[in-house]
């Protein structure tokens, strides 16, 4: 926005403390007028014997008050000066590091020494905002460079069965189509699950009145299929636990964290239990899977973007995008919520889901 150039705050802030000086000083001024000058008896010729008198009080004292004026006015606007510039300096570190977080630099940090007062609070909340941002843009980065990555495979792969059908035309077709189709889907489902996902990171969805314990209903009748045939015992119960937000994004939520659940349940003939409740002012799901131990340090990495975990065991026809948990932990921090990952003593993982009573 142009803006016409005007005084700058420290110029402004020493107008201001001299204009104070001189006011100040002039009423002292007229304090001494009217409370001691005026009741002192009156000898405009100076006559001698009547000392003191106005006349020679108003003539001493008025050249003197002019001259602590004067210089009551200049030590406002050296003083002011100095002064003000000393107040507005942390003001000035906070402008330049505005700019370079303008100009693209987001690791700077200012870092203000020094008790609090408000300049300190703004710096502490700009360091933090800038902390915020730069961590939001790598991990954007992180994630454009992953997702590019992904989508990369399936459609390379694409490429190379179109080549082999047009260099071999007596190949078996039928099986081509169901290759194409495979790999396809796979491109198909990833680029859904990062529409999925950036929607999350934004935000912008209606929200309304939803029961977590009808969607949990939903994904397990969904995912009972699944479940039968890789011999997972699939238990969904609980109490009503509702909540606002998008009922879309809330379901897809739940069907992954259940989906998570029964995929990487291994070996064979494990048990996922899924339990809704309210508790106080939060909505709670929870998500509990039999499997093989998790290490401690690995569970955290799991909400990350692509991050499929090097002990999770994974099989061909469900081997998905490594979206899964990143997708719950995004829909969750949209909803204003909370997302903990506990591993088991037993083996497995605990997934507990956090959000607000709806209104």
């Amino acid at each position: 926005m142009d803006r016409r150039p005007g005084l700058s705050v420290r110029l402004r802030l020493t107008l201001s403390y001299a204009g104070f000086l001189a006011v100040a000083g002039a009423l002292l001024i007229a304090v001494v007028w009217l409370y001691i000058l005026r009741y002192v008896p009156d000898n405009p010729k100076g006559l001698l014997g009547i000392s003191p008198n106005r006349y020679l009080l108003v003539h001493t004292f008025f050249p003197a008050a002019a001259v602590a004026m004067a210089f009551l006015l200049v030590f406002g606007l050296v003083g002011g000066w100095l002064l003000a510039g000393r107040m507005l300096a942390p003001l000035h570190r906070i402008t330049d590091a505005a700019r370079l977080a303008g100009a693209g630099s987001l690791s700077h940090r200012i870092r203000l020494e020094g008790r609090g007062d408000e300049f300190r609070e703004l710096a502490d909340t700009f360091d933090a905002m800038l902390e915020r941002l730069e961590s939001h843009v790598a991990e954007q980065r992180r994630f454009a460079a992953n997702a590019s990555h992904e989508l990369r495979t399936p459609l390379a792969v694409l490429r190379t069965l179109l080549d082999v059908a047009r260099k071999d035309p007596q190949r078996d077709q039928g099986e081509l189509i169901e290759r194409l189709d495979a790999v396809s889907t796979r491109a198909i489902d990833l680029t859904e699950a990062l529409l999925i996902l950036g929607r999350g990171e934004r935000g912008d969805f209606p929200r309304e009145p939803v029961d977590l314990s009808l969607l949990a209903e939903e994904a397990g009748e969904t995912l009972l299929p699944l479940a039968e045939q890789r011999q997972i015992a699939l238990d969904v119960d609980g109490t009503a636990a509702p909540t606002t937000g998008s009922p879309e994004l809330l379901l897809r939520m739940v069907t992954n964290l259940v989906q998570n659940a029964v995929v990487h349940n291994l070996p064979a003939g494990g048990t996922v239990t899924v339990r809704t409740e309210e508790h106080g002012a939060t909505s709670v799901l929870r998500v509990e899977n039999t499997g093989r131990p998790l290490p401690p340090d690995l569970v955290p990495t799991l909400t990350e973007p692509f991050q499929r975990g090097s002990e999770r065991i994974r099989t061909d026809e469900h081997a998905g995008a490594g979206l899964g948990l990143a997708i719950v932990h995004s829909i969750v921090r949209a909803h204003d919520g909370t997302l903990d990952l506990t591993p088991r003593p037993g083996g497995g993982l605990t997934v507990t889901v956090r959000l607000p009573v709806g209104t």
